[in-house]
């Protein structure tokens, strides 16, 4: 008898460990900034993503004219244009809070001391042209793999190009496509493992986030922020939501 009981707990907690770990997760689009009136992107945002605990924070990053690394989402900086302009013009400007644009070194150093947090790094494309989004992926993975980080960091990029060539450089990566046009099928034969599209691409194409489980990837989606999209995406066990609205998921995700 004490035998049987001893099985059904130990089956119980091994259930409910599995519940755990199959939990939605959260992702902070641009860091923890909405709520908390910090600079989307900034290091101050990527800190309050730790602070609550979150399991991962999206980020931006861009190659200067002077082939700088550097994290912002738009394509300009308070008016100075990332592609076209030196990493010390950038430095003209400062965010509201006082930080200068970040380099990615930077950037991941600063996410090498939050422990627990996963830095989601979206590689843009370059405005000049894919042989340029190019040479800014490969700097990206090699300055990755120079700061020992590829523990912590997973790519996004709406580049399928940038995608592929992430996957040449660092093959056990993992990493999700952004754009949204390709079924999951497609992506996983480019040797892409994921997917994370707008979560309207998942309503139009209703099995497309079943289909991609069955091939084996994971899927997030963005920008989910609304307690209606939430709750649909966990119930169809998305792997990953990214939402501007941190606190608002972490609330559904216990209920």
């Amino acid at each position: 008898m004490k035998k049987h009981i001893f099985s059904c707990l130990t089956l119980a907690m091994v259930i409910s460990s599995s519940a755990l770990f199959a939990q939605t997760k959260a992702i902070a689009h641009r860091g923890v900034w909405k709520n908390s009136h910090l600079p989307q992107n900034s290091i101050a945002s990527l800190t309050a993503a730790h602070e609550l605990k979150l399991f991962g924070s999206e980020f931006d990053v861009h190659l200067t004219k002077d082939n700088i690394l550097v994290v912002n989402h738009d394509n300009d900086f308070y008016g100075i244009d990332i592609a076209t302009a030196t990493y010390k013009e950038l430095l003209e400007k400062k965010h509201p809070n006082g930080e200068s644009i970040p380099t990615l070194e930077e950037y991941i150093n600063a996410g090498k001391k939050l422990k627990g947090l996963r830095l989601i790094l979206e590689l843009k494309i370059n405005k000049l042209g894919v042989e340029r989004t190019l040479e800014a992926t490969t700097k990206t993975v090699e300055m990755v793999k120079s700061l020992k980080a590829e523990k912590i960091t997973d790519y996004i990029s709406f580049s399928f190009e940038a995608c592929q060539k992430i996957h040449e450089l660092a093959p056990k990566a993992n990493i999700q496509y952004l754009t949204g046009d390709k079924t999951p099928a497609e992506v996983k034969a480019a040797g892409i493992n994921g997917l994370d599209y707008h979560f309207s691409v998942f309503k139009k194409n209703a099995t497309w986030l079943k289909d991609a489980h069955q091939l084996g990837m994971k899927v997030n989606a963005w920008t989910v922020n609304t307690e209606e999209e939430m709750t649909n995406l966990i119930n169809q066990k998305i792997d990953f939501i990214t939402t501007d609205e941190p606190e608002l998921l972490l609330r559904v995700l216990k209920k």
